[in-house]
């Protein structure tokens, strides 16, 4: 079985694939202090809890924090016995182009989106991740990813204005019943969720009208369901978009690897 790690800048998901489907997924925070011995005790302590019998052969990983990589080759080594695939090293075979600048360095869970969406959806696509940053993928007709655009995320704004403003408070993320707040927290929110919708509904247009072709949107993320609201924001919603983009390039890496 494969056990695929999803490393972001706030959360991991651990995800088990048995070949067909998903059997388990866990979420844990992002810590790089955390060892491989601490990894192996969290992760076999849930799948005994769950009564979940699996005999990982496969690890793969992508990772946008460099410092948690190695202790996370070190858990797959000792405990699994197999060198983990980790998306961005050269060894690491993607089954889409990258055509951006030379020399620019991209990150591993937009590759791993690129991958997912193209796979599920086609080309021609704009791949919107809620995350720590709000990023938007931009898939071309054979599935190349051509870069794209990164804004401030959601819950990082939030904090920013609780923090750089001493009388605003920490609020949480929510759609207001009216535009117009008539408290700090309603106007807060307000700012937020409506801004983030414009921020979303103007650079997919602008991406739209830059590419010229019609393109559909596909949001994934923690809050992106929170956003598609009532406002038709993503042509379609992928929850474990990230996650079963690393189970395609595991099969492709598989196929098309000497042995």
């Amino acid at each position: 079985m494969l056990l695929a790690i999803d490393v972001g800048n706030t959360n991991t998901v651990f995800s088990i694939w048995d070949g067909d489907r998903f059997i388990a997924t866990w979420r844990a925070s992002t810590e790089h202090q955390r060892t491989a011995d601490q990894y192996y005790v969290w992760l076999s302590t849930l799948m005994k809890f769950q009564k979940i019998e699996a005999d990982i052969s496969d690890v793969i990983v992508s990772s946008t924090v460099p410092r948690v990589v190695f202790n996370l080759r070190v858990f797959a080594d000792r405990y699994f016995n197999t060198r983990p695939l980790v998306v961005g090293r050269p060894d690491c075979l993607l089954p889409v182009d990258v055509r951006v600048d030379q020399g620019t360095a991209v990150g591993p869970d937009r590759l791993v989106n690129t991958v997912a969406g193209f796979d599920r959806h086609g080309g021609d696509l704009v791949v919107v991740d809620f995350g720590t940053a709000t990023t938007f993928d931009v898939v071309d007709a054979d599935g190349a990813y051509i870069g794209g655009v990164i804004a401030p995320g959601v819950n990082l704004s939030l904090q920013a204005l609780h923090e750089a403003a001493a009388a605003l408070p920490h609020v949480d993320v929510t759609k207001p019943d009216r535009v117009i707040g008539t408290n700090t927290v309603a106007c807060m929110q307000s700012g937020v969720f409506w801004g983030y919708v414009g921020l979303v509904r103007g650079i997919c247009e602008r991406i739209r009208a830059e590419h010229g072709r019609p393109m559909r949107v596909i949001g994934t993320g923690g809050l992106a369901p929170l956003f598609q609201q009532g406002e038709a924001l993503f042509d379609a919603f992928e929850a474990d978009l990230t996650i079963h983009g690393l189970t395609v390039i595991h099969k492709y890496n598989k196929e098309n690897k000497p042995s």
